[in-house]
């Protein structure tokens, strides 16, 4: 269902309503429930458009809105997202009219679920860390994902290595909308603006990407970045955290939301160093030891190290272990996460186990408490 507001030609197939001005356009709303979407033609007037944005974001979310201009420059764009405009196209881009068409109804999908009355309650945050580059952090990140997904679990892959984020590459999906597209929205995100950055990769599995231009990295703050998780959460069943390899605030962010750590090791003495490091960190910050998983990847590399000389050294119970394989990073190199490309693979198998037996079965979140101390500590 689309209205179309003093747009001249129309060039879908989808059967849509045309009205002259966008007072007509909402009582066009008013009287059909079921319209969510609305493109408003070049000839309409700028603030009146926004205005009516606005007002909609707040009594319809689940309605978007495409705002067709002559020129598009990135004032516009600012404008426009902080009024809820979910894209900005160039009038005669057919093309990419009929394209963001497409991404809106799906995005009005997403808010409709969320809204339905009889939701379960909201979604987990799982953070992967490892404090040591070439853990595989990103790998698990989105195979535990895929994995989720595939157990009927609704999900979302949020890259947080800002400067250096591999989500993208690693699943060969173009990321057309990064984090640094909800700046503008900092302060007054919901699930509309939220859904807007998101790029589709899989049914039930959505990423949230790490930005692609230098300097970007550096203007998303914090505050953001829980402002984000606390929208996600309500939107999807599991938000999955890949992290660079580096406390911050922004990960500590992550942390602080999160109902479950996952921390990777490897067989390798850099390797558990930083773990025993991160562990004495993670306490020393009063997170609950009831929320941690220790995971050893490439546990069966022929290096001289053991599962329990792992513990030894970590002073922890390891919760998994993934065994190495050439197939991981030929997996990667074609972009399709191995639990996918071959799940009866023995890393897919220990993957999926991990997911199912640690995630899937998580109970009420002990992060609140945590939380709560580290707040009274003083840390903001």
């Amino acid at each position: 269902m689309t209205i179309l507001c003093q747009l001249a030609t129309w060039p879908g197939e989808t059967t849509a309503s045309t009205v002259d001005d966008l007072d007509t356009a909402l009582r066009a709303l008013i009287d059909d429930p079921a319209e969510d979407l609305v493109v408003v033609g070049p000839d309409t007037e700028k603030d009146e458009s926004l205005r009516f944005t606005a007002h909609l974001r707040i009594d319809r979310p689940a309605v978007g809105v495409i705002l067709v201009r002559r020129h598009v420059d990135v004032d516009l764009l600012t404008e426009a997202l902080r009024a809820g405009v979910r894209e900005v196209v160039t009038a005669g881009d057919d093309a990419a009219l009929l394209a963001a068409c497409d991404r809106s109804r799906a995005l009005s999908g997403h808010v409709r679920a969320v809204d339905e009355p009889m939701q379960t309650p909201q979604g987990k945050v799982v953070t992967v860390f490892a404090a040591k580059g070439g853990c595989g952090k990103t790998t698990f990140a989105i195979n535990i994902a895929a994995a989720l997904a595939a157990a009927d679990q609704r999900v979302c892959v949020l890259d947080l290595d800002l400067a250096f984020g591999d989500v993208a590459i690693n699943v060969q999906v173009e990321p057309l909308r990064t984090i640094s597209d909800a700046l503008p929205m900092g302060g007054h995100l919901d699930t509309t603006g939220a859904a807007s950055l998101l790029t589709p990769y899989r049914p039930g599995l959505d990423m949230l990407l790490a930005p692609v231009t230098p300097g970007d990295a550096e203007k998303v703050p914090a505050a953001l970045v829980g402002e984000l998780l606390a929208v996600l959460r309500g939107m999807f069943d599991f938000v999955v955290v890949d992290t660079p390899a580096q406390f911050s605030e922004h990960v500590l962010t992550a942390m602080d939301a999160s109902d479950h750590h996952v921390l990777l090791t490897t067989p390798d003495t850099p390797a558990l160093k930083n773990m025993r490091i991160t562990l004495d960190m993670l306490d020393l910050l009063s997170y609950s030891r009831d929320i941690r998983s220790i995971v050893f990847n490439r546990s069966d590399a022929k290096v001289g190290l053991s599962a329990g000389d792992v513990e030894r050294v970590v002073r922890s119970t390891i919760s998994a272990q993934v065994p190495s394989s050439r197939n991981v990073p030929i997996s990667i190199n074609k972009g399709t996460p191995i639990v996918i490309a071959t799940p009866a693979h023995p890393v897919s198998q220990a993957i999926t186990r991990f997911a199912r037996e640690r995630l899937l079965s998580m109970t009420a979140p002990a992060r609140h408490k945590a939380f709560a101390a580290r707040r009274g500590a003083g840390r903001r």
